[in-house]
């Protein structure tokens, strides 16, 4: 995982040794599908709008499409570079296309740079968004809180995800695109969640949200980030969605 942050722009680098190559023919990825299945890049990370090109309107696009092949090929390779010891700082564009068996064109055609691809990877590696029931505010909470454990403990678990993250704080360009594409989204799905308990009156309506969705998700997040050798025992989520709600409910 290159490190993207504080030294490569987010958007397609200048001239130089990790800028876009000339646009010659793409070969095949030499690393073929590793026995690790990577999903496909999440939607809203890939190449920017081409100009003229407004988001959301389809388009047709000559050329060759996308190959997923390429795709998966590039962000094995990211992983096996990391997986190998190599720093988060020294994974170049240049390196992943070189172990990937790709150019750099190729690259460059699906993440507009570094940032962009290491998140992708991220959540390539990550557990998968919670969806939530929607039967009742408690229902929807503990799923919530139990896809925010079951990430403390693949962090726990995985040597690249916690590596990764104990470096990728250094770098605030990276930092900040997993926060705005990544945490944030997970952020508003608790936001709604709470509105839609006040709404049905499951929560009081007279408390501040944001303090609300804190209290709920304080308890996690600190024992995973602050408290990392806490028990993050299955029974968890249910235990802190019920004792919030005793001090939450409307008065009868």
């Amino acid at each position: 995982m290159t490190q993207k942050n504080g030294r490569t722009g987010s958007a397609g680098a200048a001239a130089g040794p990790d800028g876009p190559g000339a646009a010659a023919p793409e070969p095949a990825p030499a690393a073929a599908a590793s026995a690790r299945q990577v999903p496909a890049p999440f939607a809203g990370c890939g190449p920017a709008p081409a100009p003229g090109e407004e988001a959301g309107t389809a388009v047709v696009r000559r050329g060759r499409p996308r190959s997923e092949a390429a795709e998966q090929a590039i962000l094995e390779a990211a992983i096996g570079l990391l997986e190998n010891g190599v720093p988060l700082a020294d994974v170049s564009i240049e390196k992943i296309a070189r172990t990937a068996g790709v150019g750099k064109a190729t690259i460059y055609r699906r993440w507009p740079g570094k940032e962009e691809l290491f998140v992708d990877l991220l959540r390539s590696v990550e557990p998968p968004d919670p969806v939530l029931p929607g039967t009742s505010v408690r229902d929807d909470l503990i799923a919530l809180l139990e896809s925010l454990r079951q990430r403390g403990l693949a962090k726990r678990t995985s040597a690249l995800l916690h590596n990764v993250f104990s470096q990728m704080q250094l770098y605030p360009k990276l930092w900040a695109a997993y926060h705005h594409t990544v945490i944030e989204p997970r952020r508003r799905t608790g936001l709604d969640a709470i509105r839609r308990g006040m709404e049905r009156g499951e929560l009081r309506a007279d408390l501040d949200v944001e303090l609300v969705n804190d209290l709920f998700v304080g308890p996690l997040l600190l024992r995973t980030v602050i408290r990392p050798g806490a028990t993050l025992e299955p029974g968890l989520p249910g235990q802190i969605v019920d004792a919030v709600l005793a001090g939450l409910r409307p008065p009868e």
